[in-house]
């Protein structure tokens, strides 16, 4: 089929959504179904009309298969889900708001400063009177905000028209000094190193649905804030200048934005640790497959990112059974090849036109 065709159906969005959401479910399907233990996807979706629904009696299903659906399987994907769907939503705004495909939360920095808060809850063993459990993601979130504030703050000092690669070099420079304080804490610790460390390599395992209640909420309300504001980032990703021209308050949408994404990148850090590159190669793939306009980028980019973490979950899971790799280290394995391959493609093509 020529490359013209192929393009025609690609662009065409309702078949974008179609490709995305089936990935998504296939993703579920394989991370719930493979394991140590093998469970055939009709038990799964018997378990499921049965548990979820209460469709169907689950008297002729073993009770093994239903303890490893719902209690350890379900949970994982749905949180590993969670987690691919708000660095990939948080990396596409990004892209978007400072017009850079090298922009994602952990160039910026946002990433680091989320690491700095839950690497200090740990340390301290902080835990905030009513909130509880919520203490983590929310000193995660406070502190990726912190870190946005001060990037920009200091871009702005250095350079009054806040260039694109002048905020992109401060984040790197925040991030590195972040990075120098966690490696500090971690020389300082006692028995919390072993947590501490488990928890910066990224991962998802032996999080049940109290860790899906704390990311679920934030993830909620980070998303739908970006949704709300897609419109506006397609103006934005064109310029400042451009964008308020067409009657955009640049200053104001650019703080609800980064807020949005230190929200889904504080959250996701806290309940997984540091994961790289799920917030910047995701978004740039949706981008080049099916185009840039962010009404259908940032959902895409949810469905595409929840599915590619739980595929990446899996694998960490299940190369070198029983022993299970940290996730980051498969995302950073796929990520970085991806990306490279991209940023070749990219310029090829740009050589062409």
């Amino acid at each position: 089929m020529p490359r013209q065709s192929i393009q025609k159906y690609l662009n065409n969005k309702y078949l974008a959504y179609l490709i995305a959401g089936l990935f998504l479910l296939i993703s579920i399907l394989l991370g719930i179904s493979i394991g140590t233990v093998s469970v055939p996807v009709p038990t799964i979706l018997h378990i499921f009309l049965a548990q979820i629904f209460g469709w169907i009696p689950l008297d002729k299903i073993d009770p093994m298969y239903v303890s490893i659906v719902m209690d350890i399987r379900l949970p994982r994907v749905i949180l590993s889900g969670l987690v691919g769907a708000s660095l990939a939503i948080a990396g596409a705004a990004f892209q978007g708001l400072l017009r850079n495909p090298l922009a994602d939360p952990y160039t910026l920095g946002v990433s680091s400063g989320a690491s700095v808060g839950a690497v200090l809850t740990l340390f301290l063993n902080i835990a905030l009177p009513i909130i509880g459990t919520f203490t983590l993601p929310l000193l995660s979130i406070l502190c990726s905000f912190l870190t946005i504030f001060f990037v920009l703050a200091f871009a702005r000092k250095i350079e009054r028209s806040m260039r694109v690669e002048t905020i992109i070099l401060t984040g790197i420079i925040f991030s590195s000094f972040l990075g120098a304080l966690i490696s500090l804490m971690i020389a300082l610790t006692g028995d919390e190193l072993r947590q501490i460390i488990g928890w910066l390599l990224g991962s998802v395992s032996m999080r049940g649905w109290e860790y899906i209640k704390i990311i679920l909420p934030f993830s909620i309300v980070g998303s739908g804030i970006l949704f709300l504001n897609a419109k506006e980032l397609n103006a934005m990703s064109f310029g400042e200048e451009r964008a308020h021209h067409l009657g955009v308050n640049v200053q104001k949408r650019k703080l609800i934005v980064l807020t949005a994404g230190s929200i889904l990148t504080g959250a996701a850090v806290a309940v997984s640790g540091t994961i790289g590159f799920v917030g910047l190669v995701i978004p740039h793939l949706v981008r080049i497959v099916w185009g840039p306009d962010h009404k259908h980028l940032l959902p895409l980019s949810v469905l595409i990112g929840g599915g590619f973490l739980i595929l990446a979950d899996l694998v960490s899971r299940t190369m070198i059974s029983p022993t299970e790799l940290p996730i980051g280290v498969i995302t950073a394995i796929i990520g970085a090849p991806v990306f490279a391959i991209i940023l070749i493609e990219r310029k090829r093509m740009e050589r062409r036109g």
